[in-house]
Parts: C-alpha cells; sequence; structure tokens
C-alpha cells in the first residue's frame, strides 16, 4: 500500500480488470481534475516563495501525493482546505531542512524537481523510489548538482538511490547539461534556479530536447510568480536571482489525462466533451485538436468545453485513418494514439518518441509486446512505432506499472471484447478514479 500525508491511499493490485467494451454510441461530459505537471510545478514554486500559497482545484494523485510528502520532508507545510475539502492546497513556506529521506515513487518530477531544493537545505536528502525507479535516468541531475558545486553521494551508479549533501545554499552560475533524455532535467533546474546565488544560465548539449512544451509550461509559471526567465537562444535559459511570489493559482485540469477519454469517442462514436478546456495553454495535450481529426474525429469549441465527435465510430462501421506523427513534443499522448492506431485498417508510424523508453517502462518496448499479444502487428522502429493492420483479440494487457499503459489497455479494450487490464490501480498515479471514470462514460 503506498501511503502520503494527506491520508489517501494508493493500491497496488495485480487483479485483472475487464475492460469495458463499447456497445453503443457515446455522448458524454467528462470532469477531469487538475494537470499533474502543473499542479507538481506550482507546488515546488510555492514550497521555495517568499510567502503562502494557495493552488485550486489541484491534481489529488499518487503523483502529487509524493511530492507534497517530499516539500513536508524539507519542513514546507501543505494542506488541505481547511474545510476538509480537495479543491485547495494550502503551502506555507519554511526555511528548509534535510535530515530526510524521500520517496519519489515512480515520480519523474519528484526524483527530478526536488533533489535542486534539497541542495538548499541544511542536512542530508535521500531519494529512493519504487523498484521501476531505480532504472530511469537520473544521471543528469546528479552531474548538474555537482556542476553547482552540491555534493551528491551516489556510489557511482547515476541513478537512485542517491544522498544530496545540502549545505542550505546553491552557488549557482552557468552549466551546460545533456537534457535529451527528457525535458524534467531543464524544468528541475529552473524552478529552484531564482533561489541560487548567481542564478543560473543553463545549456543544453547533445540531441534535440524531446518535450519542449513542458519547458515552456515552467517558464509560465516562473513568470507568473514573478522571477526573470528568458530564453536568449534555442536551448539556452537564464533565470535570475530573485524571490519567488507566493499567490493564489488555479490549476489547469490535465489535459494529457483526457487522451484515452477523447480516443473513446472515436471508437464508440458519439461525443465526449472535456469542460473548462483552457483558451490558452502549455499543456501538450491541447494537441489532441489537432490530432485527433486525423484519425476521422471532429472536434469543435464552446463556452461549454472541448467536444470531440466520432461520428458512427470504428464500433459502428467507421474507418480509422493510419496517420504519420512526430510526437517529439508530446510524447504522453503517444500511448493513447497509438492504441487508435492498433484498430486501424491502414499502416500508421509514430517518430520522435524513443524518450519514451525511459519513462515509467520502456513505453516503445511495452506497447509493441502487449499489441502483438493480442494479435497485432507493432514493430519498434529507432524513435518510435510503426503499427500495420491486424486483427485484434482478446486477453490480458499487461500495465509494468504503468498509468498510460493501463489507459492504452482501456482504448482498444473498448473495440475488442475479452481485454482485461492487470493492475488497473496503477492508474492512480495521476488519475485514481479512472476504472470508475471510465465505466460511467460507457454507460452513457
Amino acid at each position: 500500500m503506498f501511503e502520503v500525508m494527506t491520508d489517501r491511499v494508493y493500491s497496488r493490485s495485480d487483479e485483472n480488470w475487464p475492460a469495458p467494451i463499447s456497445t453503443s454510441p457515446i455522448n458524454a461530459t467528462v470532469s477531469i481534475p487538475g494537470s499533474k505537471s502543473l499542479t507538481n510545478r506550482e507546488l515546488v514554486l510555492s514550497a521555495l516563495a517568499d510567502g503562502p500559497s494557495v493552488l485550486r482545484r489541484p491534481l489529488q494523485s499518487r503523483d502529487s501525493d509524493l511530492m507534497r510528502e517530499a516539500l513536508g520532508k524539507l519542513g514546507v507545510a501543505c494542506r488541505d482546505a481547511p474545510d476538509g475539502t480537495t479543491d485547495s492546497i494550502e503551502v506555507s513556506p519554511a526555511p528548509l531542512t534535510g535530515n530526510s529521506t524521500i520517496d519519489c515513487g515512480l515520480a519523474g518530477t519528484v526524483m527530478r524537481f526536488v533533489p535542486p531544493l534539497a541542495a538548499l537545505a541544511t542536512g542530508d536528502v535521500t531519494f529512493d523510489g519504487d523498484e521501476g525507479a531505480r532504472r530511469r535516468p537520473m544521471a543528469t541531475t546528479i552531474d548538474s548538482l555537482r556542476m553547482l558545486g552540491v555534493e551528491v553521494t551516489d556510489d557511482g551508479r547515476s541513478t537512485l538511490p542517491f544522498t544530496v549533501h545540502g549545505t542550505g545554499r546553491v552557488r549557482g552560475g552557468d552549466i551546460t547539461i545533456d537534457a535529451s533524455q527528457s525535458s524534467q532535467f531543464v524544468s528541475g533546474l529552473l524552478l529552484s534556479a531564482a533561489r541560487f546565488d548567481e542564478g543560473l544560465t543553463l545549456r543544453h548539449s547533445g540531441e534535440a530536447l524531446p518535450s519542449m512544451p513542458h519547458i515552456d509550461m515552467t517558464l509560465a509559471c516562473l513568470r507568473a510568480r514573478g522571477v526573470t526567465v528568458s530564453s536568449p537562444e534555442p536551448g539556452v535559459w537564464r533565470v535570475d536571482p530573485g524571490t519567488i511570489a507566493g499567490g493564489d493559482t488555479v490549476i489547469e485540469p490535465d489535459l494529457s489525462n483526457v487522451a484515452p477519454f477523447l480516443c473513446a469517442a472515436v471508437i464508440a462514436g458519439g461525443t465526449v466533451t472535456i469542460p473548462d478546456w483552457p483558451t490558452n495553454t502549455t499543456q501538450v495535450g491541447a494537441d489532441l485538436a489537432e490530432y485527433l481529426p486525423m484519425f476521422g474525429a471532429t472536434v469543435s469549441r464552446t463556452e461549454h468545453g472541448l467536444t470531440v465527435d466520432g461520428g458512427r465510430g470504428l464500433r459502428g462501421g467507421a474507418r480509422i485513418p493510419g496517420v504519420s506523427l512526430d510526437l517529439s513534443s508530446g510524447g504522453e499522448l503517444a500511448p493513447a494514439l497509438v492504441a487508435l492506431a492498433a484498430l486501424s485498417h491502414e499502416p500508421s508510424e509514430f517518430h520522435g518518441i524513443s524518450h519514451l523508453r525511459g519513462h515509467e517502462t520502456d513505453r516503445l518496448a511495452a506497447l509493441v509486446a502487449e499489441i502483438n499479444g493480442l494479435g497485432g502487428c507493432a514493430t519498434e522502429l529507432e524513435d518510435g512505432i510503426r503499427i500495420e493492420p491486424a486483427a485484434l483479440h482478446g486477453g490480458v494487457w499487461h500495465t509494468y506499472h504503468d498509468h498510460r499503459m493501463a489507459t492504452a489497455g482501456a482504448i482498444i479494450g473498448l473495440a475488442v471484447d475479452g481485454v482485461v487490464i492487470e493492475n488497473i490501480a496503477t492508474t492512480a498515479k495521476t488519475l485514481p478514479d479512472f476504472p470508475q471514470m471510465w465505466a460511467e462514460m460507457v454507460s452513457e
């Protein structure tokens, strides 16, 4: 069992979950909780702020609770609203203290955003996590802290577990890193950089940087808090030293978590509406409005939100076109879109997602294995996946403790009878109510 300071409990279960199959068109409105990416960025900035903060409509999930617990271990108070609801979090910053161990679970934002905070704390802070977390790339975080004069002990592993020996201050300055495995390495440093003595000038060297919209999100969050930050040229960022303002922030719905629900309209037919769709956003999930028409859907926006109309849908006799997509800026959407493509009568290719090999699991290998295990024809490419048309059949869809693998299986199960998802509870990482929400959508 996973227990955190908010008393919410997330369980891991190997029990199989029969994926609901679509028997009629959908007509559903699905309200999605707050963005994990924004929630955890705002929690970090609130911990470093010069005054208290309130985060409204935040995500309540294992990842966000692990972040709250991590900040608590550093002496920062993160409390639910006084009325006992989970509609807001109050964060009271305090001098950061160490001498603690932080559980990262499988949360990349915790293992990559919190170590720079730990360097600003006084005392040793050890980071560890789930078994799968020990396989995730961490060398860039560890090496970058050492470049900034921070002592880190990792026994040469360059992975979890490791210990940051905080002294209460970080020199900052000018460093160059290779963040080609994850944009989180950049965001993790930028979020704390205003509290470094000299601020930070950060340069990326190496291969193309994935998920650039997540870095744009970090920059927008910093600017909203009064931090002076710039990108004088591609792959270079400058954060001036200074204060980070407290404040009152409303968290947008998680537009990556909407992906399976919107894909459902393409399969079942009918419509799925997501209320409170932001007018302007840095979330990569906004690209679904561009991608889903390539799969045959119609997308519209009204004052009620964003609606995807799947027409008759695959189950009603429509055909899903094949696609060729570069998802380098939005790799977290890949599992859902690959699942759609596995149901197409035409071949598809997805490129720009080699970095998914370093996520909660090797998502490329996992998607290929599970699609082929149901009779599909998927091939792993150097930087992506190719899908050939094939008739899928039922069977067990393994999740590898990866929330997006679980929801990808649910998408396929909507069209293919007899698909069962192993460990559906892993969706608690970012969307604890997924099984109930999915079943309710299918029944509408």
